[in-house]
């Protein structure tokens, strides 16, 4: 089942291999070939590609057939599918007749439509779960031994031929049928057709455990598109800088780090008291989040306007540079023309030098056009600058201002608290708590500072939280600022390069044209 190299120099795909391999599957006619051979043929103008019968061991140097769409490696003794991971456009992948072991390495294959890996050494159906547009699979004579297995292949909806041949799963009695009901779908199994009789007997055989298989799947299903919209949501909510703000997860995290109110709570009359603060403080942060989106809606609509505003600035000084251009290009084309029939030289150098001058001065219309567009752009980003740095600041002044809100709330908590405390002391001092108390939250109560230390322990983790948590949102939504803005002085700064380059290119370009003449006529 599979290819023996003791006999043969085993090889590697090697630039050598690949050229040589290019060059005999490119044109073959005399003019063609001759052609193809002088200039040679860019590996990423190949689409197909063939390197059978190469006694090749190890697949590697495949890196720059990045427009791939049909790979053969049939025939050869590769051990391991690697190599292949820059194959995106790949659609059509021949790996039968190697030894390989494990299906691997495809993972990249997302447009793989026919895939043969028969006669290898596989054992397992595996790694394929990226292949969703699989068309076409071929694992015959290959170590297949468990049925169940197959079972793999229900994900791949589009799959319509399968050939498992010479396989040992191949000898059960009910192997035709199993995969028939399993892979309903299927339209011909190891070169023959599946006919509408086998696939109801087979769903009659198997219907219950089909019927079962089907709804688990539907409920995966649904988990996952669920997970995804919480995922989206989440997404959504962080890029306005409040995830996680529409519900308690701040009031459970401040509680969830604090070791001393497990204990506290124990006190009579604290239960009472935390019927309310959650509630509140709940409050106070699904304000935070509902201004957060809100304000978030604006910043997009602020940065979309900022980005058409100089898409439009932009285009128009494109179109003025085009329209002097064009200009320039009809009357020196006709001062070309002009020239070519002048016989005079010392008129012709006059037109000459004449048209030096409008080079120049061309030279520098289009630029002044272009330094107006810089200084547009200037003033458009600092309006933009400012108004988006007017919405920050505004959003940080009033999340601020509700944060105090929250702190004022877990410090009025803290003075009942407090109360509580003492007044729960007095009671342990006189022997007058009647409420039964654990081990551990009467240790507190052995003197006044170990429980005032208690509390405010307490109160300080909590704090914390509620100030960590408005830092972050402050750093981070000032990160973002800093960051758009540098992204649009780059981007801004690469377009200006690249409009200078490409005048002073056309600059050259005319000289060039003007030299040439002027050489003609001196000849």
């Amino acid at each position: 089942m599979s290819r023996l190299y003791d006999t043969v120099e085993p090889s590697v795909v090697d630039e050598e291999m690949l050229q040589k391999a290019v060059e005999e599957q490119g044109p073959q006619d005399q003019v063609a070939g001759r052609i193809a051979k002088e200039e040679g043929i860019q590996f990423i103008e190949v689409f197909q590609l063939r390197l059978d019968y190469r006694n090749i061991l190890k697949i590697d140097h495949l890196w720059q057939f990045t427009n791939l769409t049909k790979l053969q490696l049939d025939n050869n003794i590769v051990e391991k599918i690697e190599g292949l991971g820059l194959l995106v456009n790949l659609k059509w992948l021949d790996l039968s007749f190697n030894n390989i072991e494990v299906i691997e390495g495809l993972d990249s294959l997302v447009l793989l439509e026919d895939l043969s890996l028969f006669n290898n050494r596989i054992s397992v159906i595996q790694n394929m779960d990226t292949l969703v547009n699989l068309h076409v699979l071929s694992l015959g004579n290959n170590f297949l031994t468990q049925l169940d297995n197959v079972i793999y292949l229900r994900k791949f909806k589009n799959m319509r031929t399968l050939n498992l041949s010479g396989n040992p799963i191949c000898k059960e009695d009910r192997y035709k049928f199993f995969i028939a009901a399993y892979l309903s779908d299927l339209a011909y199994l190891d070169f023959r057709l599946l006919d509408e009789q086998t696939k109801e007997e087979a769903y009659g055989k198997y219907q219950y455990l089909v019927e079962e298989m089907r709804h688990q799947e539907i409920q995966k299903l649904k988990a996952l598109d669920v997970k995804k919209i919480q995922e989206d949501e989440l997404q959504i909510h962080m890029t306005a800088f409040v995830e996680h703000l529409n519900g308690p997860y701040l009031f459970d995290s401040m509680y969830a780090e604090d070791p001393e109110a497990n204990k506290l709570g124990h006190l009579p009359g604290v239960g009472l008291l935390l019927d309310s603060y959650p509630y509140l403080l709940v409050a106070l942060c699904k304000q935070v989040f509902e201004i957060g989106l809100a304000q978030m809606e604006r910043r997009e609509a602020e940065v979309t306007s900022f980005y058409e505003c100089a898409k439009e600035a932009v285009a128009n000084n494109r179109q003025r540079a085009a329209e002097v251009a064009a200009t320039f290009e009809q009357h020196r084309r006709q001062r070309t023309s002009e020239m070519h029939l002048i016989t005079d030289l010392r008129l012709l150098e006059g037109m000459l030098s004449q048209c030096n001058e409008e080079i120049i001065q061309i030279c520098d219309t289009l630029m002044t056009i272009e330094l107006q567009l810089v200084d547009q752009l200037e003033d458009i980003m600092k309006d933009f600058e400012r108004n988006i740095s007017e919405m920050v600041a505004s959003f940080i002044e009033v999340v601020q201002g509700i944060f105090a809100q929250g702190r004022d709330l877990e410090n009025h908590h803290h003075e009942k608290l407090l109360e509580i405390a003492v007044a729960t002391l007095e009671k342990v001092a006189k022997n007058e708590l009647e409420e039964d108390m654990p081990d551990d939250v009467r240790m507190l109560f052995i003197d006044k500072d170990t429980v005032i230390n208690a509390v405010s322990a307490s109160h300080d983790t909590h704090l914390l939280k509620i100030d960590n948590r408005e830092d972050e949102l402050v750093t981070r939504i000032n990160i973002w600022m800093g960051a758009l803005m540098k992204s649009i002085q780059g981007e801004e700064v690469k377009r200006n390069r690249k409009r200078i380059s490409e005048i002073h290119n056309y600059i050259d370009y005319v000289r060039d044209q003007l030299e040439e003449m002027q050489n003609q006529e001196q000849h």
